[in-house]
């Protein structure tokens, strides 16, 4: 017998939809008092992915937007966070001092103004949201109203963080230059590396993922995902019936680099560093990598091509450094000309073709 939902749950997902996000859920709560550190780290590490790859999914699957760029907004969430971090350690660094070790052995007397209030940990909260959110309205407003689209939109995204990688490489900035931040002691006054506080992150990071899940079923399924779709498939047609394109853009682009940004939060505690490599563009183009591979404009499949990719990641970069960079062009060549929906239309076809 199938049971009953209300309109509203049917709506994003079916009955064994729901039942699929609960064990899941259920998998989030139980699983890091089962697994080893080791393991608990990887798998929050990628569901960290994995929720940008849905911010991802969201523009590019559904608006016709690709962005090389978001691995710059990750980051910056990342780097919020980073700096509550480095707060928390006070005295127990290496110069005991109340400046982070950075500072003092670059020989800084006070904290630059970046740094003001980041001990409080509702201000980094406002931080990891309005710096991402701000950047990509501010730059996504002047882009989208340009006109600027395609293969362009790509390459000046991809060249915006490129140019916040330099920035953030250099000392005088006052992020730690090529080495980032790193070496946390606590985070809320409970210890990082205790099996407690990975527990707490771990399933905070599962909640996080499945509710931007719903957040992005609910959008797509809703008028604005239609029209996010007509943006996509006829920007002029959806201009002619009187939607203001630009403003729509706008929007998703700037709730797709929110996401990116609350990801990067998650993922600098659980990980234990944040340096500016998380903005080199390769990092951009991986997540691309990961929605083409999964399924764009499917959800679910970003989510198993974020999996994917970086769990052959992090074995070839243990026992094939050499060839991880080979591998993931191969993959993504064999992705194009083999599975041109992903791994979430492949499973669709064959679903279909059982039934």
């Amino acid at each position: 017998m199938t049971p009953n939902l209300s309109p509203h749950l049917s709506r994003l997902y079916g009955p064994k939809g729901w039942i699929a996000l609960g064990i899941a859920a259920l998998l989030c709560a139980v699983l890091p008092y089962l697994l080893s550190p080791y393991w608990v780290t990887l798998l929050g590490k990628i569901m960290c992915y994995a929720i940008v790859a849905i911010a991802m999914d969201l523009i590019w699957g559904y608006c016709g937007i690709l962005s090389l760029g978001h691995g710059l907004f990750f980051a910056l969430g990342g780097y919020a966070m980073g700096m509550y971090l480095m707060r928390q350690i006070g005295r127990q660094g290496q110069y005991q001092s109340d400046l982070p070790d950075f500072m003092v052995f670059l020989d800084w007397k006070t904290l630059p103004w970046t740094w003001w209030n980041s001990d409080q940990f509702w201000w980094t909260m406002l931080l990891v949201v309005l710096v991402p959110g701000l950047l990509a309205f501010v730059f996504g407003y002047f882009a989208f109203r340009s006109r600027v689209k395609g293969v362009y939109f790509s390459i000046i995204t991809q060249a915006l963080t490129f140019a916040a990688m330099l920035l953030f490489f250099r000392n005088a900035t006052g992020f730690g230059g090529n080495n980032g931040f790193t070496d946390f002691k606590s985070i809320l006054g409970f210890p990082t590396t205790a099996p407690e506080t990975r527990a707490a992150l771990f399933g905070i990071t599962g909640a996080v993922l499945l509710g931007t899940l719903l957040l992005a079923r609910w959008i797509v399924t809703s008028k604005l995902g239609r029209v996010l779709t007509a943006i996509r498939d006829a920007e002029t047609r959806a201009a002619f019936c009187g939607y203001n394109t630009v403003h729509y853009k706008v929007a998703v682009f700037t709730l797709s680099a929110v996401i990116c940004g609350i990801a990067g939060a998650l993922y600098v505690p659980q990980v234990g560093i944040i340096n500016p490599s998380e903005m080199s563009p390769a990092n951009s183009i991986e997540i691309a990598i990961w929605v083409a591979l999964g399924g764009r404009g499917t959800l679910i499949g970003p989510i198993l091509g974020a999996g994917v990719v970086n769990g052959a990641k992090s074995f070839f970069t243990q026992a094939f450094p050499e060839y991880w960079l080979y591998f993931l062009g191969l993959l993504f060549i064999l992705a194009t000309l083999f599975l041109p929906q992903g791994i979430a239309g492949l499973a669709k076809h064959w679903k279909a073709k059982s039934a």
